[in-house]
């Protein structure tokens, strides 16, 4: 069973937290979210807040933390066969209350359907309701990277 191995990102100026829901094989193996070069989820961002595509993890941690935003995923173990979030199973969930109850969150935002389902299932006892995002994920690759941006825009 995978564990999640990547630390949360944030500081007490996080507003905005963005939970995805387990990383994938890629992320796991290179140490920071969103290691597939095939996920839009740095271009959309970079897009959103006119800056360039961070590169080292470095770069992306200092960059989620200039624009306030907290990152972590839903899921801290699962049983899941690649990164197939539709085969996540037996699941055991991170401690939002690291984030929530040190940073001032606004709107917490889940990358894609599975975050949003995990989200409802296991912090609906959190009454902050879970703010869709369509899927940076490249599974996600029918919908184009315009329309990944104007969903995105609601988070700035």
């Amino acid at each position: 069973m995978p564990i999640h191995n990547i630390d949360p990102v944030y500081d007490d100026n996080s507003k905005i937290l963005i939970l995805g829901s387990f990383p994938s094989v890629k992320s796991r193996e290179t140490g920071f979210y969103y290691g597939n070069p095939h996920n839009r989820f740095w271009k959309i961002l970079s897009v959103l807040f006119e800056e360039e595509v961070p590169e080292t993890i470095e770069d992306k941690k200092a960059f989620l933390l200039r624009n306030r935003i907290a990152l972590w995923d839903v899921v801290k173990s699962c049983d899941i066969r690649g990164s197939d979030d539709n085969s996540i199973d037996n699941v055991e969930v991170n401690d939002l209350s690291i984030i929530l109850d040190r940073c001032d969150i606004e709107n917490i935002y889940l990358n894609g359907l599975k975050a949003q389902k995990l989200y409802k299932k296991y912090f609906h006892d959190l009454n902050r309701e879970g703010i869709l995002l369509k899927s940076s994920s490249p599974a996600n690759a029918s919908c184009s990277l315009d329309d990944l941006l104007a969903d995105w825009k609601k988070i700035i």
